[in-house]
């Protein structure tokens, strides 16, 4: 029998706080496997920072332990820490050529001359910049710049490599592109990565599991896909993609399936919840779960009379790949479609003051206790 090995980067029950009931970070757990991209995902304040503050060494605990492959890193000052960061600003050299801004820290712990041009050379050929070697980083575009921050991060070889807003400075179109290029040079070297950041798309690309954290404390950890379908809360839910939120009561609730009245509708879940009748519960939905049409649907042979409501499109937003509309029902309340464009022109179009049926299937809920 195999025993399991401990994590790799383990945070234990840490706590940051700065006085005056500002607790940045509040009991913090988290395992990391060697070799794991990981994020810390959150908004501004969250605390997501600070904890990667500490794991640099640049704060200090005010309890709880980080213990990063069985060493306890208290008291470690930032330079004698296993780590290296690369920063949203990069932090390039502006005086110094590529070349010499990956070779700066090799440099500076004293690595023989040989061993530094070998090291360098080997980290322009992994972020496919060696014909940029001489260069000086203005005459660079920003996601060279940002390959050679990784590369200057890599050279040193850091048993754990932290990320603070990786690709906050390019702009959207740079940033995707860069976002798998990122990945793939951080895999190829096999070091084990934390990343904050508070953008969602690139948290889900790159990361192989994510903390969602609020108010210094982490509400959910797990691989995007599990995060984005099954929310824990509601928090992590509306803060995670585009939902629709509906509070109800449950009515029934069997080990195959429930039941939750809501206003305007009535939802049919495929799964029990393990809850009491007549409690409060919340339906979550996304808005491309959601199927849109002039017509009430007519196959009910999976749940006839629920998941379904009527209403009229009272805005729409086209997105040339899809188009969301915004569906207002008798009560008022609005529910969000998105529906893929996948015809140039479609017959009966949709449209503003259009009558219109939403439905779904009872495998594109998840009902929601907190």
């Amino acid at each position: 029998m195999s025993v399991a090995q401990p994590a790799y980067l383990q945070i234990q029950d840490v706590v940051k706080d700065f006085g005056g009931g500002a607790v940045a970070v509040n009991h913090v757990s988290i395992d990391i496997a060697k070799g794991e991209i990981f994020a810390l995902l959150g908004s501004s304040g969250c605390g997501k920072t600070t904890l990667l503050r500490m794991l640099a060494g640049f704060e200090t605990p005010t309890s709880g332990r980080i213990v990063l492959d069985g060493r306890d890193l208290a008291g470690l000052p930032p330079y004698d820490r296993p780590i290296n960061m690369m920063f949203q600003s990069y932090a390039l050299f502006p005086h110094l050529s590529v070349w010499d801004n990956i070779a700066f820290g090799l440099r500076r712990d004293g690595m023989p001359a040989a061993q530094v041009a070998e090291r360098v050379e080997a980290m322009l050929r992994l972020v496919q910049l060696d014909k940029y070697a001489r260069r000086k980083p203005h005459q660079l575009s920003g996601g060279q710049q940002q390959r050679v921050a990784l590369a200057r991060s890599l050279a040193k070889r850091p048993q754990l490599l932290l990320l603070d807003e990786p690709l906050g400075a390019l702009d959207k179109k740079l940033r995707e592109e860069t976002q798998i290029e990122l990945v793939n040079i951080i895999e190829e070297v096999g070091v084990t990565c934390v990343m904050v950041t508070h953008d969602q798309e690139e948290a889900m690309t790159m990361a192989s599991r994510i903390a969602i954290m609020s108010e210094g404390k982490v509400l959910q950890v797990g691989p995007p896909a599990d995060i984005y379908e099954t929310p824990a809360t509601r928090f992590v839910a509306d803060f995670i993609g585009n939902v629709n939120l509906m509070d109800g009561t449950l009515v029934q609730d069997e080990a195959d399936h429930c039941v939750v009245d809501c206003q305007d509708l009535k939802h049919y879940v495929g799964h029990g919840i393990t809850g009491t009748r007549g409690m409060s519960v919340t339906v979550a939905v996304r808005p491309e779960k959601i199927h849109l049409a002039r017509h009430a649907p007519a196959n009910e042979d999976e749940a006839p009379g629920y998941n379904r409501a009527k209403g009229v499109v009272k805005n729409l937003s086209y997105f040339g790949s899809f188009t969301v509309y915004h569906l207002e029902l008798p009560s008022g309340r609005v529910l969000k479609i998105s529906q893929n464009n996948t015809q140039r022109h479609r017959e009966h179009e949709l449209t503003w003051g259009s009558e219109a049926w939403a439905h779904w299937s009872r495998q594109s809920q998840v009902v929601l206790t907190q």
